[in-house]
């Protein structure tokens, strides 16, 4: 069984894949495969070049310069999107396979209509005002910045989850630990 783990941007969704980890179960991250796949030579300079970024010295792509690009340029980070997301997926379905159950944190789900590969989806949603706090905070960008690549985003906020384990990251960490676990049972229950 594989589940996916999403939610904005500063919604706290690395945070439930950290505890769900912890817990023992093996959860996968699209950013870290990402980060994987600019390791090698012939992604990083796809993207690069893509993207109008030289890369460093050392061949590793400048990834806060993309960022900084995509983010101004809806239709280059749709480029990018569409350039990069399929072949993060790939890998991350590899890493699930032969697991009873797995978990994959996946930033951009809905935005790729990656939802129909898992069994089952943890949204994580948080107040917006503290989705910006926290992103402005743990990024140090400007509070403009951090709304400006929030309102770039899926809209989490006017979608309906109904079908989704849905987890509200509007409390403290043990509250957020607690709606965590109690997910984490529910998806137990369902494949026992």
């Amino acid at each position: 069984m594989k589940i996916a783990i999403t939610g904005g941007i500063g919604s706290g969704k690395s945070t439930v894949s950290a505890i769900i980890a912890r817990l023992g179960y093996p959860v996968f991250s699209c950013d870290e495969i990402y980060g994987e796949l600019l390791n090698q030579r012939g992604f990083a300079g796809k993207i690069s070049a893509l993207c109008g970024v030289e890369l460093n010295p050392d061949g590793s792509l400048n990834r806060a310069e993309v960022s900084a690009r995509v983010f101004k340029d809806k239709a280059l980070l749709a480029e990018l999107n569409r350039a990069t997301h399929p072949a993060i997926m790939e890998e991350a379905l590899k890493k699930c396979a032969g697991l009873k159950l797995a978990f994959v944190e996946v930033p951009l789900l809905f935005e790729n209509g990656f939802e129909k590969l898992f069994d089952g989806a943890i949204v994580v949603l948080r107040d917006k005002s503290a989705r910006v706090r926290s992103l402005s905070e743990r990024s140090r960008m400007s509070v403009s910045e951090a709304e400006m690549r929030i309102n770039s985003q899926f809209d989490y906020e006017n979608h309906d989850f109904a079908e989704y384990y849905v987890i509200h990251n509007n409390g403290d960490f043990d509250h957020l630990r607690a709606n965590t676990e109690e997910i984490l049972n529910l998806i137990l229950k369902q494949i026992n």
